[in-house]
Formats: C-alpha cells, sequence, structure tokens
C-alpha cells in the first residue's frame, strides 16, 4: 500500500486556520508549518518558560531603538514554511510588520529555545533557517546549559541548509548581539540553572 502525505502552502495553512481546524477542544497544540507539514509544537517547561522570561527582560533592552524583538510569532520561509521561533529580531520596518510577517531578509537573528525538542530545533529547525540564508541562528540548549550560537549560512549539493560555524557559550560566558556587537548578554542571566 502506497502511503501519500498532503504538503500545505502557507496560503492553505491560513486557510485551515482561519476554517478552525488546527484547534483543538482545548486550543491545544499550537502549530507550526515546516516545509509543508503541520507540525504540533512542545509543550513548555518550566526551564523554557524562565528562559522566555530572562530573555525577554535582556533582549527588549538591548535591541530597543535598533531592532524589533517579536516573541513566539511567525516568520514567513518561502515556499511552504512558517515556523514560531522563540524569538526573532528583525529590522525596523515602517509598517512594524503589518503587512506580512518577517522574511529571511528582515532577520537579524532567529533564537529557539530547547530542552525535550532539542534535537529537533539543532536539526531540522536549524537547517530551515540556514536554507532559508537566516545569517544568525542561537539555540539555546536547556539540556546542556549552554548557548549553541550558528552562522554563516549555507546549502550542500543536495539543497539542504547546515551552518559552517558553530559556537558554544557556556553559562559563566558572555555573547554579543550579532547585529549589534556593542553589546553583549551574559549567559548567567538568561539560563535558568546557571543563576
Amino acid at each position: 500500500m502506497l502511503v501519500q502525505t498532503k504538503r500545505f502552502t502557507i496560503a492553505e495553512y491560513h486557510r485551515l486556520s482561519e476554517l478552525g481546524m488546527l484547534q483543538s477542544e482545548f486550543e491545544f497544540p499550537r502549530t507550526e508549518l515546516i516545509k509543508g507539514e503541520i507540525v504540533s509544537m512542545s509543550a513548555k517547561g518550566t526551564k523554557h518558560t524562565v528562559c522566555c522570561s530572562n530573555l525577554i527582560a535582556e533582549l527588549s533592552v538591548l535591541v530597543r531603538g535598533r531592532a524589533i524583538l517579536r516573541c513566539q510569532d511567525p516568520i514567513f520561509l518561502l515556499p511552504d514554511s512558517e515556523p514560531e521561533p522563540d524569538f526573532t529580531i528583525v529590522r525596523d520596518r515602517e509598517d512594524n510588520y503589518l503587512t506580512g510577517h518577517p522574511t529571511a531578509d528582515d532577520i537579524l537573528l532567529v533564537i529557539e529555545i530547547a530542552d525535550s525538542s532539542l534535537n529537533y530545533d539543532r536539526d531540522i529547525k536549524g537547517a530551515l533557517y540556514a536554507e532559508a540564508g537566516i545569517e544568525n541562528y542561537w539555540l539555546f540548549n536547556l539540556v546542556d546549559n549552554r548557548l549553541e550560537a550558528y552562522s554563516e549560512p549555507y546549502r550542500d549539493a543536495q539543497g539542504k541548509g547546515n551552518y559552517a560555524q558553530r559556537k558554544y557559550v557556556l553559562a559563566h560566558q558572555a555573547i554579543a548581539l550579532p547585529a549589534f556587537t556593542d553589546t553583549s548578554i551574559e549567559l548567567s542571566k538568561i539560563l535558568p540553572s546557571a543563576k
């Protein structure tokens, strides 16, 4: 027996959402569109929530007046992906993205926070961001209590994306925001177990 899966376009995904077909009776789980597939997002644990709150506090101060900080909002990665990263730092735009979600060209940094979703965020979403040409991807790895900072996206001969540079930043270290090298974030203020 041949099994086929249906891949969705971004427009079809939006239509399903408008029709209420992506919601359960409990409004869970949240979904995102990854390479045409509708993917359920993992529930957030306590460490994830604390890390997210810590990042909101730090990043909002560092990017104020220089860029826009978006939290768990969609980005368009054409032709068939609409992920919702934990954070995206995007260029300031006159319309404040009212005419459409940010695309790869708008993105200065995309950030994911991962514990149970670590392999998915590293391998699937990391490859997706690299394929889209997003210059900088940060993965707050709560399993190993560190930041994985990826840069220099490329595509291999088969078109699969990856990053040429990976840097581990430990809980006692600091790192500058890629687009704003005059800033730095101390990971001890972000990682929940580092406090």
